[in-house]
């Protein structure tokens, strides 16, 4: 494909409908304000302090690479990371030997990272230092994938995508639960229609200083809104030490459940209810759906999931904590934008 045809229609606008956030990317940017070039696949990870970085690096630098690569390598690593949550940083050191392993460059900062490289993972294993990690890449021009959580919170997951927009960077972010073949099957009205309702759940751990579900929680909170699509209008969260119970209400009347577990036997999964039928939503199956997605994502610079439905997932998971706060009132989607993005 031709580069400036592949980007042209890279995405019109993305508003968080229903809660006054708008924004809006140009249909058309020139070829001089694009990172992307054809022939160059040479990505680059931040953060070495997740499994997810040394399962990339096995799927695209291995003996035996995806499928789905295209060409696609990791090239460089900048291991850091978290700084501050022990079972992130413990990792770093065994896994920059892995990195190693896997010909990939350990470089010392983030500058020298965007030298190297053409795309940038930012796999950093803690929501508090994303900001200032995703606006260097944006800055410089990269695309980018966000692994979770984008951010500690709602406020700084809009700085990030304002940014994108400001220097019209493409991004994209997910959770590789939305890519599970059943939930696409359900999402698509294949199995059981449209789907009227939801329940799904996860593991749902808490980490300090970041809003409670973007921790884990959004592992199970990405196959809601990939069931039920954008709309909530209203969040209510029931909280004990060892679970949490997140109800939303859709604007047309469906209603969504989000349960995050703590004790116990813990999964992936839920139900899905249908205009014909009722269905598992299905658990975890790998990180290949994502990949795949991720190297599509970097081919043609259009993010798989619109910003919209990224930043209305963030304002849900805000939305509920706000409730919890409150000893598990409803709390207004409207009222997240009211409070964190003056």
């Amino acid at each position: 494909m031709k580069n400036n045809d592949s980007r042209r229609n890279f995405i019109k606008k993305a508003s968080l409908a229903g809660l006054g956030v708008s924004i809006t990317f140009p249909s058309v940017l020139s070829a001089q304000s694009m990172p992307f070039r054809q022939n160059n696949k040479r990505i680059g990870i931040i953060g070495l302090d997740t499994s997810h970085s040394t399962n990339i690096m096995q799927q695209l630098n291995g003996a035996h690479p995806f499928a789905a690569a295209n060409g696609y390598t990791i090239a460089a690593a900048y291991p850091y990371g978290s700084r501050d949550i022990q079972s992130s940083y413990e990792r770093i050191p065994s896994y920059i030997e892995e990195a190693k392993k896997h010909n990939v460059e350990i470089v010392d900062s983030i500058d020298a990272l965007l030298q190297k490289t053409d795309f940038i993972l930012l796999e950093t294993n803690d929501g508090k230092p994303r900001v200032e990690q995703a606006m260097q890449v944006i800055k410089a021009g990269k695309t980018m994938f966000i692994d979770k959580p984008i951010a500690a919170n709602f406020k700084d997951v809009v700085a990030i995508y304002k940014a994108a927009e400001k220097y019209k960077v493409p991004l994209f972010s997910s959770s590789t639960l939305r890519y599970t073949k059943q939930i696409a099957q359900l999402a698509s009205g294949e199995k059981i229609g449209r789907i009227t309702g939801a329940d799904t759940y996860s593991p749902a751990p808490l980490q300090d200083k970041h809003v409670d579900l973007c921790w884990y929680g959004i592992h199970g909170v990405e196959p809601l809104y990939t069931l039920l699509g954008t709309g909530c209008t209203t969040v209510t969260r029931t909280y004990t030490a060892g679970t949490d119970l997140v109800t939303g209400i859709w604007a047309d009347g469906r209603i969504g459940s989000f349960r995050g577990i703590r004790t116990g036997a813990d999964d992936y999964g839920g139900t899905a209810f249908g205009e014909k039928g009722i269905a598992p939503v299905g658990t975890f199956q790998g990180y290949e759906g994502l990949l795949e997605k991720i190297i599509e994502f970097f081919n043609t610079g259009i993010p798989p999931v619109p910003p919209k439905e990224t930043l209305e997932i963030y304002a849900f998971m805000q939305a509920a904590d706000i409730s919890k706060q409150r000893g598990g009132v409803p709390v207004k989607m409207k009222e997240v934008l009211n409070i964190y993005q003056r």
